[in-house]
């Protein structure tokens, strides 16, 4: 509760106090965490946390004045692109992010403890939630390479390159991920770091957001495919293809904006659909467009020249937009602009990869190493060979 909320809270009581004709069964009974913040928020420690708030905030003023001037440059990139004007290096903050050394932020002892985060979904979690939601449970395959045989099958035939698919795979999965990878989970014991998933990693937010912008063209792959088949085969694709149907409307419920998909992904239906990245009719396209659709974005913004594999990750990684920035910069800008210019600053803090390769450059350069390295992995080499 924000302070303000309590001052007023604490306020309508003494009124309350004060007028005997109310009876109590008027006021309304407050919550446990909110009477324990009220309680601790004495004036003593409201005055020490100001205090230290204080010191905080003042600790922070340069890294809020770097970030707030890499948020400056790039809108007005931004603006000069639309403009139709040249980018040059005094469009980029050109130093890199101060390092901070200041005192912890204070818990403010007037705010009631937060709930306790929602956990990540787990595999499991996704496919129950198809389940329940659709009546539904993806089609998995009997081992990965057929998987990879599917993705391999559909991202060649809608324009991915052999290059592009393997060295992305080996990227994100370091090189031996499975088509059911979750980022973190290693096994028995152990939690995922957020909800990616697969040769791509697709987020919950992914998944939501392909199925509204690119559902059609999956829909009409699935009919293409239904109409070869017959018999039992053929019942079962054109049942997979209503659930499909019965998805896009739901990801279509809502404005065609990351914010919004973002808030359907963490619902039960939103998980559903993060489950069919685990089917092998549905989830190689989803995989597939994750990176086609980066590809396309380049190609209407007159970037013609293929993309490599390390800039196609630079998409998958920033953002079409942001990561084109970086794709389109001659290799002398590169060596001089910062990677902090490319991100939110939770972002670039959360991100060891880019905050130690610290320039356009050594980011991409790292990218192609680890790419040349865990190419040679035996699932990326499978995945070669599928292709």
């Amino acid at each position: 509760m924000p302070p303000q909320m309590i001052r007023l809270g604490l306020a309508t009581l003494a009124l309350l106090a004060g007028a005997p004709h109310v009876v109590a069964m008027d006021m309304p009974a407050l919550s446990d965490s909110v009477s324990n913040a009220m309680a601790q928020a004495s004036p003593e420690a409201m005055a020490e946390y100001r205090r230290k708030l204080q010191e905080y905030e003042e600790a922070q003023a340069p890294i809020s004045a770097y970030w707030n001037s890499i948020a400056e440059k790039r809108r007005g990139r931004n603006a000069k692109r639309r403009a139709g004007q040249q980018i040059t290096l005094d469009d980029y903050v050109l130093t890199q992010p101060p390092v901070y050394t200041g005192p912890r932020r204070p818990v403010d002892p007037s705010a009631p403890e937060r709930p306790l985060r929602k956990a990540i979904p787990m595999v499991p979690d996704l496919v129950q939630a198809a389940a329940e939601q659709f009546q539904f449970t993806p089609q998995r395959p009997a081992i990965d390479v057929d998987f990879k045989r599917a993705y391999a099958k559909v991202a060649s035939a809608l324009g991915l390159t052999r290059e592009q698919a393997v060295r992305v795979y080996s990227f994100e999965t370091g090189g031996n991920g499975n088509y059911d990878m979750q980022s973190g989970y290693r096994g028995p014991g152990t939690r995922p770091i957020s909800t990616a998933i697969g040769y791509n990693q697709l987020l919950t937010t992914n998944s939501v957001e392909l199925f509204a912008e690119q559902g059609d063209a999956i829909l009409k792959a699935l009919q293409e495919k239904a109409a070869t088949l017959s018999g039992a085969p053929r019942k079962a694709l054109d049942s997979k293809i209503v659930v499909v149907r019965k998805m896009v409307a739901f990801a279509r419920s809502v404005p065609d904006t990351w914010s919004d998909h973002e808030k359907l992904a963490d619902t039960d239906k939103g998980w559903a659909l993060h489950a069919m990245v685990l089917d092998i009719d549905v989830g190689p396209h989803l995989q597939t467009h994750k990176l086609l659709t980066s590809v396309i974005f380049a190609r209407q913004k007159g970037y013609t020249r293929p993309l490599t594999a390390a800039e196609l990750e630079m998409m998958n990684l920033t953002g079409d937009g942001t990561g084109l920035d970086m794709v389109t910069m001659p290799q002398a800008m590169r060596l001089q602009v910062p990677t902090s210019n490319f991100f939110q600053r939770g972002g670039y803090e959360r991100n060891p990869v880019a905050s130690r390769n610290n320039t356009v450059a050594k980011l991409l350069a790292i990218t192609d190493e680890r790419m040349d390295v865990n190419s040679a992995k035996p699932g990326a080499q499978e995945l070669a060979a599928a292709f």
